[in-house]
C-alpha cells in the first residue's frame, strides 16, 4: 500500500546518505562533484513532507512500478506503437476497443484515429490515470477483459468492433479463446503476443507448434503474423520476443456447422495427450466407428488432423456441450 511505498522511499534515502558518508570518509571531496552527493541533494525531505505530497509521491511510485500479477510489460517504443495502430487500419467510423492500455502507449495514437474508443484496463490505478488523461476522448472501463461483454460497446450502427492491444502474456491464450465466443461483434483484431503464442496461432497441421490453440482459432479466423518486437521496446523488458498479429474472422467457420462446445471438447481431449494416438487419446468416446466414418487412421496423432477433420470427427461422434456421445462405436 501507500505506507509500504513511503517506507521504501525512506530506506532508499537513508541508504544513499550512508553511501555518501562512507565515500566522504574515503576523502572524496565535494569539489569533485561525487554522484552520491548530487543525488543526496535531490532527495525530498520526507520527514517534513505533507500528507498531500506524500500521497502524490506514493501514487507516482505505484503507477511506475509494473505489477507482476497483471503480467505488465509496458510498451515504451513510440515507433512500434505507431506500427501497431497503423496495422489496424482504423477509420473515424470504427468503434475500437483497446485491451490492456497500461500507460497509454497505443492510446495516444488511437485517440486521434477514432472518436469511438473504449479502453479496458484491469489495474484500477492505471484506469484512473487513463480516465484523467483521455477521459474526454475515450470511455475507460476498469474491468477484467476475460469477463468483458463486447456487445455493450457496439455503436448505434452495430458495426463490428476493432480490437487492439498489447496482451499480457499470462492471459493471452484464455483471452483468445474467450473472444471466439463473441466474434459476432468483432470485425478484426490486432494484438501483440508472446512470439511463441503467435507461432502456435499460425501453425499448420503436421508441425510441432500445431495444437489446440491453432485449431480453435484457425477455425474462426484468418491469421497473419506481421512483425516481431524486441524485449528492449518494453519496461520491464520481457525475457522473450513478442509478435504482432492480425486476425480477421472468417465469413463462415472452417469445416461447417458443429456443436461448438462438443468440438472444443474433442480438440481439448485430443491434444491433452498429444503423444498418444487418436484412438487412445479419445478412448473414452469409443471413437473407432467415428474415425472410420471420417477416413481417419486411428493410429494418427492429433497434430496430423486439419481443422476440417476435427469438425468432421466431432460431428461423427455427436458430442454435445456436456460431453455426452450420441453415436457410439458399433
Amino acid at each position: 500500500g501507500c505506507d509500504d511505498q513511503f517506507n521504501f522511499l525512506l530506506s532508499e534515502r537513508d541508504r544513499l546518505r550512508n553511501l555518501l558518508a562512507t565515500d566522504q570518509q574515503q576523502s572524496v571531496t565535494a569539489d569533485e562533484g561525487h554522484p552520491y552527493e548530487e543525488r543526496s541533494r535531490d532527495l525530498p525531505d520526507l520527514d517534513n513532507e505533507s500528507v498531500g505530497d506524500r500521497a502524490a509521491r506514493c501514487w507516482s511510485v505505484r503507477l511506475n512500478r509494473p505489477r507482476k500479477r497483471f503480467g505488465q510489460h509496458f510498451l515504451t517504443d513510440k515507433g512500434v506503437a505507431r506500427q501497431i495502430v497503423d496495422a489496424a487500419v482504423i477509420s473515424p467510423q470504427d468503434t475500437v476497443v483497446e485491451i490492456g492500455p497500461g500507460r497509454g502507449a497505443l492510446t495516444t495514437h488511437l485517440v486521434s484515429s477514432t472518436p469511438h474508443l473504449h479502453l479496458v484496463e484491469i489495474d484500477r490505478d492505471l484506469a484512473a490515470t487513463l480516465k484523467e488523461k483521455h477521459g474526454s476522448s475515450a470511455q475507460v472501463h476498469a474491468a477484467d477483459v476475460l469477463r468483458f461483454d463486447f456487445k455493450q460497446v457496439l455503436g448505434a450502427d452495430a458495426q463490428p468492433l476493432v480490437l487492439i492491444g498489447n496482451l499480457p502474456y499470462n492471459i493471452s491464450t484464455p483471452l483468445l479463446i474467450a473472444i471466439l465466443g463473441q466474434l459476432q461483434v468483432v470485425g478484426r483484431m490486432v494484438f501483440m503476443l508472446q512470439r511463441e503464442v503467435a507461432v502456435r496461432l499460425a501453425a499448420g497441421p503436421g508441425t510441432r507448434s500445431y495444437g489446440r490453440l491453432s485449431v480453435m482459432v484457425n477455425r474462426h479466423c484468418a491469421i497473419e503474423r506481421l512483425f516481431d518486437v524486441a524485449p528492449a521496446a518494453f519496461v520491464p523488458p520481457p525475457q522473450v520476443f513478442s509478435t504482432v498479429v492480425r486476425l480477421v474472422p472468417h465469413l463462415q467457420p472452417l469445416g461447417g456447422p458443429v456443436n461448438e462446445a462438443g468440438f472444443a471438447r474433442v480438440v481439448r481431449d485430443a491434444f491433452s495427450m498429444r503423444r498418444k494416438t487418436l484412438r487412445n487419446a479419445l478412448r473414452h468416446y469409443c471413437p473407432d466407428a467415428a474415425l472410420k466414418q471420417c477416413g481417419i487412421d486411428p493410429g494418427w496423432r492429433p497434430e496430423q488432423l486439419s481443422v476440417e477433420a476435427f469438425v468432421a470427427l466431432a460431428n461423427a461422434l455427436g458430442i454435445d456441450e456436456n460431453g455426452r456421445v450420441a453415436k457410439l462405436d458399433g
